[in-house]
């Protein structure tokens, strides 16, 4: 029981202290994780991230999970989830109920609308580091160019068009059009 309770309270520090996205907790799982607890190494703790990354949902969730269940099986798992959710659970919902109050106010109504433009150059922002790391030949030029273009004609599930990527850089790197 210490164990799950150690489990919750380190995630829950790290969802308490995770501003900015997957990218910006890696600094303060390296300090619980690794420094304070000894559950993983920085090489495993790197692993469960890049599997996290990989993996539908959020990455601190899933990564939560994958070092909770390695220290202690299920329940280890779903204690480190819950903690890393928890304070975002509580803070949205003080959030929501206080926001509730405000939302008709002009005021806030634009400060919305400027923070919505200001989440659109983070996305943007994003899509250019993701461009950078993933379009580096010929191949990918291409395979990004026809996604995009599928996706703004046709309604079609994006699990389709990442099952379709993966094929593509199997048969591009079989075929000696991108390097391995």
């Amino acid at each position: 029981m210490k164990k799950l309770l150690q489990l919750f309270l380190a995630f829950a520090r790290v969802g308490v202290m995770t501003f900015g996205g997957g990218y910006a907790m890696i600094p303060i799982l390296e300090r619980e994780i690794v420094d304070r607890h000894g559950w993983a190494s920085n090489e495993e703790l790197m692993d469960y991230y890049a599997v996290g990354q990989c993996t539908p949902g959020v990455i601190a969730v899933n990564t939560a999970t994958f070092i909770g269940y390695k220290v202690a099986g299920t329940v280890g798992g779903i204690a480190a989830t819950l903690g890393v959710v928890f304070p975002s659970l509580v803070i949205i919902t003080v959030i929501a109920g206080v926001l509730t109050h405000f939302a008709d106010i002009p005021q806030v109504k634009s400060a919305f609308a400027a923070i919505r433009v200001c989440v659109c150059v983070l996305i943007f922002n994003a899509v250019l580091k993701l461009w950078k790391g993933a379009v580096k030949d010929k191949g990918a030029l291409v395979l990004f160019l026809l996604v995009f273009g599928l996706s703004i004609f046709l309604d079609i599930s994006p699990v389709f068009y990442v099952l379709f990527c993966a094929l593509a850089g199997i048969l591009l790197t079989r075929w000696g059009v991108r390097s391995k």
